[in-house]
């Protein structure tokens, strides 16, 4: 096995059909590590945008509080109107709000956490230059890389899930990070759908492959990108946004749900020892830098395979094809 590990251009990679096949889910945003949560939603310049923006924002609010135990000093949520629910909203989505959002979780964070950020709203520019619309000064890509670097050692999730974000992937892409975008390139600036199924996805059961309670960003981004896809062929529409994902290997280990331990012990003791296999594959990706590249996507390969063995065996156990 061997070339990127990426989802670009509506392709997934060899490690990331098998890393969904297997449910791949290392417990970083389950145990050890600290899950930090950052929510933008920016300018909407319609009532029905705002009302959209605000539903998937909301939705990844409360499962962040209710589900994935993030704590509330930890869990920052900007919009355009904090009005409009004081109660999850806490500080208007101004340039200067954002970077002292980043800069907060940068102090409350620790290397080994996890730390997802999610952009809803419209974007425009290109390359370095492409911006999230917010009120009063946009801020660029560029900013955002910037925003980025004091947050080194943790594992970074964004997810830009605004009209014309393309080019954020290939500005902010980098070790331990996976950049995920609505779009493609920056001139697909129409009206999109992927906030709302992504959210769907990341808060839902629909998207968790092996029904252990936890989602990957990986499976987030499948379920997600062809429920968008679905949604344009039921309106006969020729599809104007096509989501991109820069890491699929890493993407498969950052999980957000707490499971609940079976009362099977045969299915508990094989949860258990995928979850070993799970973290080997963490600590392996840890070492990629100081590692043959043949040998690690090697070895990789490997771990992963044995954790699709894993969740083969736990689906028979537990009665379900597997």
């Amino acid at each position: 096995m061997r070339g990127r590990l990426s989802v670009v251009g509506g392709r997934l990679s060899v490690v990331a059909v098998a890393a969904i096949g297997a449910g791949f889910s290392p417990a970083r945003a389950q145990a050890g590590g600290a899950t930090h949560v950052l929510l933008v939603t920016g300018l909407s310049g319609e009532p029905r945008f705002a009302t959209a923006f605000h539903a998937a924002a909301s939705s990844i609010f409360d499962a962040a509080k209710a589900r994935w135990g993030v704590a509330d000093s930890s869990l920052i949520y900007l919009a355009e109107d904090p009005a409009a629910d004081p109660a999850r909203i806490r500080g208007r989505a101004t340039r200067d709000n954002v970077a002292a959002a980043f800069a907060t979780l940068a102090r409350r964070s620790a290397p080994g956490d996890v730390v997802l950020v999610v952009l809803i709203g419209h974007g425009s520019g290109q390359g370095p230059d492409s911006r999230l619309s917010l009120p009063g000064p946009d801020p660029s890509a560029a900013d955002f890389a910037g925003w980025l670097r004091p947050l080194e050692g943790r594992t970074v999730a964004l997810v830009n899930a605004s009209s014309g974000s393309g080019d954020f992937a290939a500005v902010l892409a980098g070790p331990g990070r996976v950049i995920v975008t609505a779009t493609k390139s920056a001139f697909e600036r129409n009206e999109i759908t992927f906030a709302d199924q992504f959210a769907r996805a990341l808060t839902g059961d629909a998207a968790d492959a092996d029904k252990d309670g936890r989602v990957t960003l990986l499976e987030a981004f499948a379920w997600a990108r062809r429920e968008v896809a679905r949604g344009y062929e039921s309106r006969n529409l020729l599809a104007t946004e096509h989501a991109q994902l820069s890491d699929s290997a890493l993407a498969g280990t950052v999980a957000f749900g707490l499971a609940a331990r079976p009362a099977d012990p045969r299915i508990a003791a094989l949860m258990d020892e995928r979850r070993t296999l799970e973290a080997r594959v963490d600590a392996l990706r840890r070492r990629k830098g100081t590692m043959d590249s043949t040998a690690y996507e090697s070895e990789l390969e490997r771990l992963l395979l044995a954790i699709a063995g894993k969740t083969a065996a736990i689906r028979a156990a537990d009665g379900k094809r597997p």
